[in-house]
């Protein structure tokens, strides 16, 4: 795993919250890898199978079948996530779920704060009648409500907030993510800059899922650096999972 440095907005982000004798301390709070790039520890599956995510050369990989979700052992609250992603089919889908509660609905999917990625391919291979959903809306970096979350948008299309640039690279090639989740806000940057966000999440702690959604998507360099908590109640809080 490669050495990622903190992008400066991030880094501008944390002077906010950890004054300068803090820092001189080495109070920041640490970069933690999500995914080691040997094995899956750290993860649970949901509702795939064992064929659906794999390590290869590093890579976390994962089929895109069957539709479901596997989730992060743990919650967690505030935090920074980096991700670097890539389909490699063309209109893939799949994303990654904040806050989540882990608990597959009718489709598979669970309830949580969704981070889209949308391969370029998506809009054309989904045309209808003629008619083609907006480029903009549903390329990449959708932010929303799944499975009934409520959440407010910042750059509203109907319930979901939209990217205002686009910004993601196509098929077989990497696209990074960079996420702020702090106090029910989300802030998306895209390969470099911020193009989204969602306010007010009905959820504030949960669990992260990674989405399979029919198609093959590679991740690497899957890293969170937890921040301070809040003050939660308890209805802001995904429902624990118990170990089996």
């Amino acid at each position: 795993m490669k050495n990622i440095p903190i992008p400066s907005i991030l880094f501008f982000f944390l002077l906010q919250l950890f004054p300068m004798p803090n820092l001189k301390s080495g109070n920041l709070p640490k970069w933690v890898d999500l995914f080691n790039g040997r094995d899956l520890s750290g993860w649970v599956d949901v509702n795939t199978s064992p064929k659906t995510w794999s390590v290869k050369d590093g890579l976390l990989v994962c089929t895109g079948k069957p539709i479901g979700v596997m989730r992060s052992e743990r919650q967690y609250e505030n935090f920074l996530l980096h991700v670097e992603w890539r389909h490699m089919e063309a209109g893939g889908n799949s994303g990654i779920f904040a806050w989540s509660d882990a608990i597959p609905f009718g489709n598979r999917l669970p309830k949580g704060l969704e981070i889209q990625m949308l391969e370029l391919d998506w809009v054309k291979l989904n045309t209808k009648k003629g008619k083609a959903p907006p480029p903009i809306a549903y390329v990449h970096g959708e932010l929303f409500g799944a499975g009934g979350l409520k959440a407010i948008p910042d750059n509203p299309r109907g319930s979901r907030s939209k990217s205002l640039e686009n910004r993601c690279k196509g098929r077989g090639e990497w696209n990074v993510y960079d996420v702020v989740c702090v106090d029910g806000v989300v802030k998306l940057s895209v390969n470099g800059k911020f193009v989204n966000g969602i306010r007010n999440s009905q959820y504030k702690k949960g669990y992260l899922c990674l989405e399979s959604e029919g198609s093959e998507i590679h991740f690497r360099n899957l890293r969170i650096m937890e921040l301070p908590p809040g003050i939660l109640s308890e209805e802001q809080i995904a429902p624990l999972i118990k170990a089996p």
